[in-house]
């Protein structure tokens, strides 16, 4: 059997979104509901954890998008 760059840029960069896009989702579903239940508690709170949490989400998704730039350049740099 033959070794396939190609092939291994793809497996690569498939491991890299599906591991580099899993976390990020899970931490910013976190974010939100933990933020959703202080509101509740205390809707005077409202409009400053509304900011916190979506700056929150704003630094968590980042790793998302470090690993989609990552993955792209797994796809189209030439070894």
């Amino acid at each position: 059997m033959e070794f396939s760059v190609d092939a291994a840029k793809v497996l690569g960069a498939g491991l890299c979104m599906g591991l580099g896009a899993i976390g990020p989702a899970i931490g910013e579903g976190n974010a939100v509901g933990k933020a959703l239940e202080a509101m509740a508690r205390q809707p005077e709170m409202a409009g400053t954890l509304r900011t916190n949490m979506i700056l929150g989400c704003a630094i968590t998704e980042t790793t998302g998008i470090y690993s989609l730039v990552i993955a792209l350049l797994l796809m189209f740099m030439k070894f």
